[in-house]
């Protein structure tokens, strides 16, 4: 809960004074507690249930001096609540005697009571909160309190001598009376932090990104705690900065496909030029002669992107590095970069420069582990594959198809160890290449950057790169998967992952020298649960990297063991170290994501996604935190608290190297696909509903334990999407009362955290919803192929003509089972189950179809009588199992015969620009500076996102925020319907578009617009 929230919202439409607000800023400020009540969110407090003794907050005597018409406002946030449950404010005049004046059960937001009449005329009042709860986890998140009244000298009291309309009036705030846009509820979009942190050349100054909040958090860090001195506006979801000197901070905006240039060398900072990029950018150095370059990665697609992403063109690299010049980085709408670098493989993450600047490093961030897909081949009587071929009630496998890899000469599958088949060789159905290109490096030395090398087999999904200033050898944080090996659980009858699915590693890379480095190798993964020291000692989820100057240390951040990991340099190259405790230090705000050296201190700072906050860490001798600090966090406590069941491989986990993150890292997928069924399980009824179009005949009402492949699935987008699991096999059948179906289906995921993880119990039926909770909060990002102004070409817009009108498989057209219906929260499934045909043994929920340009990268379908189809990027593609390699193989199959080529071709084009809950316009930017706000083009963007943020119908865009520096402050704007940009504060008059660039013109300064999301606008403007 950021400060001033309620100020913004509640004193929207009265001018009257405010006579107390409490921020909690800095803990519980003018209030004292009692039970059980947490301050660990800056900004917030969190009351919890089930206390021996009451829990509530109560302040001390708040002066009032007799105003009149009080109102008292608070934010509340809400979760858990059971019937009658409820959080209480209470007021008192004399400390002692409390009258309740409102009860809240339930929801977040401002709640606005009138208390006048309880103490007209008193000179002093005083509050109290309490909850009325049985359980622990129930709890109420109290934010921002703000007390208002008319007071004497207030210019609404009709005895005032003032100019109500003077500024200079200390009785007028200078606001006016102008409506902020509604506030909705908080987007949770769960970017990856990448690089998070810098640290300036003096090591007083660390600049942290706040992605929840899109600011980037400046700390004074010269004593031993952190200081906060300012708060910098940027883009949506900044994942990554780094300092070009001290005095000029780039920032990465993964959702704004856009690099914030922000001027640090006075306060309060300001963005010089906002870039705009590729798709979702990650991270960002500065290389080359005096650092003239920078290098940004990001996917090969995007409405910045100046060409053809070629989506259905094999052969196209779907990375890219985008080089701007430092010194120049170009004047024009989102400046002009001197080259875009494209590289064969997915989209890129990391970044790493040499010591000299000469050379650059990336890396693909789902590079894959050179496995694919074969397809089932049912019309020839399917793959013989290894056993077993039953499941524990004797009934047959489904006929389904088989994950192989390439093991530098054949493509194997996987053999039957209990039954003594040994692995055996699948080449003739394998007709693609998959060449795994990881790591690419970049010279820097020529006029131009150019790609110089690439290197594979580093591994599955890359985190961070680091490159030692001592040997110039690279170290790469990723994991690898062993999607290979079949089936979870306990392996009674066949092979088991038994938890050992994916591997934490760091891989030291020396040229074409690849030295992969377990990072658990002290684990014994033949036993069917780890030990406690087996955990103590364990590392999961590598992400950031810093080496010491001298070379000989590497510390990392591991998100999933919540650790600072230092490693002697010689050990790892070697691979003689020993996981040791004495090298490990848990960080107390849990999710460690990334770190930066102070050497001359001996200390390192860490960021820690759980708690948003930074730790500070004694890293000379045995490691130590000194001191831990957090950031606002605008997000809802249902997110705080559920999020560490994603990444949390220490309380998953029996060995404490495995989490969910391990497929679904930052809630999305590994672009793999894994046989998990159990074949020590006997098969399940399947009570989910079909669609009305599809015949009741041929349908499949069994969820058989031998499902087969299957690609994995974001965890993104599952509110209101019904059944989950490609078959709909979690299917929230038996939900309490109260809950959702897909809330209850997604509870039903905990027999995987024993099956697969190998944690020695279940979670708790509170933690599990906890876990429910968080995954129903995350959402797919805009479509980087739609146009910003959601505008259809002619070819899409017959396309959808043919998607919702022509019969394309015998029974029905593309819309009647993949519906398309925002304004029902239908993105291509309705929730029901459909026949997948003769070619497909299994039926399928109806997927949805947000994310179809995520996948594009095989283009080719594994098959005996197929062709061959030469290098790609991915080993799987769309369907079920990821065996289509394009939307147009897919509806190649005999079922879509009716569409015809041309048809298939355009519904292809439509599927890959497929709506999603966020517009196309959500995260965009554009700064005007003194140097091209009279550029057409600047204009031109600007009046596309006023445009966007005006429309309502079919539904709300975005909304539109503005920040400047003006008059020596940080300052905020919302638009409005009336086409006034409001002040956050509502200190000053609402503004024009033209009056606002006149008073940036006038002060020869910049101020940068954003697009948010629809209710998002009064959020992101609440002064700080």
């Amino acid at each position: 809960m950021v400060s001033g929230l309620a100020l913004a919202m509640a004193s929207a439409s009265a001018p009257a004074a405010v006579l107390f607000e409490e921020t909690f800023a800095n803990g519980l400020g003018a209030f004292s507690d009692q039970g059980r009540v947490y301050t660990m969110t800056a900004g917030e407090v969190s009351m919890r249930g089930g206390g021996s003794i009451e829990t509530l907050v109560r302040s001390g005597p708040i002066t009032v001096n007799g105003a009149s018409d009080l109102t008292l406002s608070f934010y509340r946030d809400i979760s858990g609540f059971d019937s009658g449950e409820s959080l209480t404010a209470f007021v008192s005049v004399d400390g002692s005697t409390f009258q309740s004046v409102q009860s809240v059960s339930s929801g977040s937001g401002v709640v606005t009571v009138d208390i006048g009449d309880m103490v007209a005329g008193q000179d002093q009042v005083y509050l109290q909160f309490a909850i009325n709860a049985s359980s622990f986890f129930e709890r109420a998140g109290l934010g921002s309190i703000l007390l208002e009244g008319i007071t004497s000298s207030d210019p609404g009291d009709p005895g005032d001598p003032g100019d109500p309309g003077d500024p200079g009036d200390p009785g007028n705030p200078g606001g006016d009376d102008e409506p902020m846009p509604e506030a909705g509820d908080f987007v949770t979009f769960e970017s990856g932090h990448v690089r998070p942190m810098a640290l300036s050349s003096d090591g007083n100054r660390l600049y942290v990104v706040n992605t929840p909040d899109n600011t980037v958090q400046v700390f004074d860090v010269s004593g031993e705690t952190p200081t906060p001195v300012e708060t910098i506006p940027v883009g949506m979801e900044p994942v990554a900065v780094n300092l070009r000197n001290d005095g000029e901070l780039w920032v990465v905006n993964h959702l704004s496909d856009s690099v914030s240039v922000v001027d640090v060398s006075r306060s309060p900072a300001r963005i010089r030029n906002t870039l705009l990029v590729g798709d979702e950018p990650r991270d960002i150095v500065f290389a080359g002669d005096n650092d003239k370059w920078a290098f940004i990665t990001a996917a090969h697609r995007g409405q910045n992107v100046p060409l053809d992403p070629q989506l259905t063109s094999p052969g196209v690299g779907r990375a890219d590095v985008w080089v701007f010049d430092t010194n120049n980085p170009g004047f024009q709408l989102g400046g002009e970069p001197v080259t875009i670098l494209n590289m064969f493989g997915d989209t890129l993450r990391g970044l790493a420069r040499s010591p000299d600047g000469s050379k650059v490093y990336t890396a693909v961030f789902n590079s894959g582990n050179q496995t694919t897909v074969l397809d089932e081949e049912i019309p020839d009587g399917g793959l013989d594959k290894p056993g077993p071929n039953r499941a524990a009630d004797g009934t047959e496998q489904p006929r389904t198809g088989l994950i192989v890899q390439y093991d530098g000469r054949n493509w194997m599958g996987p053999g039957d160890p209990v039954r003594g088949e040994a692995p055996r060789s699948w080449n003739e159905y394998v007709k693609l290449e998959l060449p795994d290109y990881d790591v690419f490096e970049i010279d820097t030395s020529g006029s131009v950057p150019r790609v110089a090398s690439r290197t594979s087999g580093v591994g599955t999904t890359l985190f961070n790169l680091v490159v030692n200033p001592g040997n110039g050898k690279v170290y790469v944080s990723n994991q690898e998967a062993n999607n290979l090996t079949r089936f979870e659980g306990p392996g009674l009858n066949a092979t088991t992952v038994n938890g050992n699915f994916v591997q934490s590693r760091i891989t030291v890379v020396d040229g074409n020298n690849v030295q992969p480095r377990h990072l658990n190798k002290h684990i014994d993964y033949t036993t069917e649960l780890g030990t406690a020291s087996e955990k103590e000692r364990a590392v999961a989820t590598p992400l950031q990297m810093a080496v010491s100057s001298d070379g000989n240390e590497l510390f990392t951040a591991a998100m999933g063991s919540s650790k600072l990991v230092r490693y002697d340099t010689r050990a790892l190259e070697s691979d003689s170290f020993q996981p040791n405790t004495e090298d490990q230090l848990v960080v107390s705000g849990g999710g460690a994501t990334g770190v930066v050296l102070d050497e001359a201190r001996r200390r390192a700072f860490v960021t820690t996604r759980f708690d948003n906050g930074v730790s500070v860490v004694d890293v000379e001798g045995g490691m130590s935190e000194l001191a831990h600090v957090t950031m606002a966090n605008p997000e809802p406590q249902k997110v705080v608290e559920g999020r560490r069941f994603l990444y949390d491989a220490t309380y998953t986990s029996s060995r404490g190297d495995s989490s969910c993150a391990g497929c679904h890292m930052f809630g999305d997928m590994d672009h793999l696909a894994w046989d998990l069924g159990n074949p020590d399980i006997a098969s399940e009824d399947n009570p989910n509903a079909y669609n009305d179009n599809v015949p009741a005949i041929g349908r499949n009402l069994t969820f058989h334990a031998m499902k087969g492949p299957m690609a994995t699935q974001s965890l993104r987008g599952l509110k209101g999407n019904g059944p989950l699991h490609w078959r709909g096999d979690r299917t929230g059948e038996n939900r309490s009362r109260g809950e959702s179906l897909e809330l209850a289906a997604f509870k039903e995921f905990n027999e995987a955290i024993t099956g697969l993880l190998r944690r020695e119990t279940e979670l708790s039926d509170a933690e599990m919803t906890r876990f429910a909770e968080f995954a129903l909060e995350l959402t797919y990002p805009p479509n980087p192929i739609a146009a910003l102004d959601n505008s259809l070409s002619p070819q899409l817009q017959e396309a959808l003509e043919i998607y919702n009108t022509v019969n394309s498989d015998f029974v029905t057209n593309c819309n009647g089972c993949h519906v398309l219906d925002p304004d029902r929260g239908m993105f291509g499934t309705d929730g029901t189950m459909s026949v997948e045909g003769g070619d497909v043994d299994e039926d399928m929920k109806i997927p949805h179809l947000r994310n179809m340009y995520q996948k594009v990268g095989m283009f080719t379908k594994n098959g005996a009588d197929r062709p061959e189809t030469g290098p790609q990027i991915r080993g799987f593609g769309y369907d079920n199992q990821g065996a289509s390699g394009s939307v147009d193989n897919f509806l190649s199959a005999p079922v879509f015969l009716l569409l015809g080529e041309r048809r298939r071709l355009l519904v292809q084009d439509l599927a890959l620009a497929f709506p999603s809950e966020m517009n196309p316009i959500v995260g965009q930017q554009v700064t005007l500076t003194p140097d091209n706000r009279s550029r057409s083009d600047v204009q031109s963007r600007l009046d596309l996102l006023v445009e966007r943020a005006l429309v309502t119908n079919p539904r709300p865009e975005c909304d539109l925020v503005a920040t400047a520096v003006l008059d020596g402050q940080n300052r905020r704007w919302v638009f409005n319907a009336n086409e006034k940009f409001v002040p956050g504060d509502r200190a000053t008059p609402s503004l024009t578009r033209n009056q606002l660039l006149d008073q940036v013109s006038a002060q020869d300064t910049s101020v940068t617009f954003t697009c948010t999301p629809p209710g998002s606008g009064v959020r992101n403007v609440a002064s700080r």
